[in-house]
């Protein structure tokens, strides 16, 4: 068994590692600029996030066919799976984004018009144009920097 005198250093190591704790969150917290750092970290994070969200909606290259279908047929996965989850506004931007690139568009809103609840679509048809001039405006950016570049 355990000796008296190591559970009472035990007990002393336990009580001075949680005085130390105590004693610099204190501090931490008394810190004028405290509630400004964690307003500038959680801000940091939340473009962070949406840094990651547009890095990972990369549009291909539209030239390149097969990096087209394949963005094409991940944008609608995502899509019908977050509507699936709840996420309807995450939902119905990936679906935006796959019609905006869709070279048939007109087939795919008949079928969206019947899979998804009238709400839910007529939410699609309103951000459509939004994500199709975001999507004119990626192009053009590329060619401008194709052309700079040659």
């Amino acid at each position: 068994m355990l000796s008296k005198t190591a559970v009472v250093a035990a007990g002393v190591c336990g009580t001075l590692f949680i005085g130390y704790c105590i004693y610099f969150d204190r501090k931490r917290r008394s810190d004028p600029n405290f509630k400004q750092n964690i307003r500038d970290r959680r801000a940091k994070a939340l473009l962070m996030k949406e840094k990651a969200k547009l890095d990972s909606s990369k549009i291909p290259e539209l030239r390149d066919y097969e990096s087209v279908q394949k963005f094409f047929i991940q944008e609608v996965q995502l899509g019908e799976e977050l509507l699936a989850q709840g996420d309807i506004e995450n939902g119905i931007e990936h679906l935006s984004t796959a019609l905006a690139v869709c070279g048939e568009p007109q087939h795919l809103i008949e079928v969206l018009q019947v899979q998804l609840p009238p709400q839910i679509f007529h939410m699609l048809m309103q951000r459509l144009p939004v994500v199709s001039q975001r999507l004119a405006a990626t192009i053009k950016e590329r060619r401008m920097h194709d052309e700079d570049v040659e």
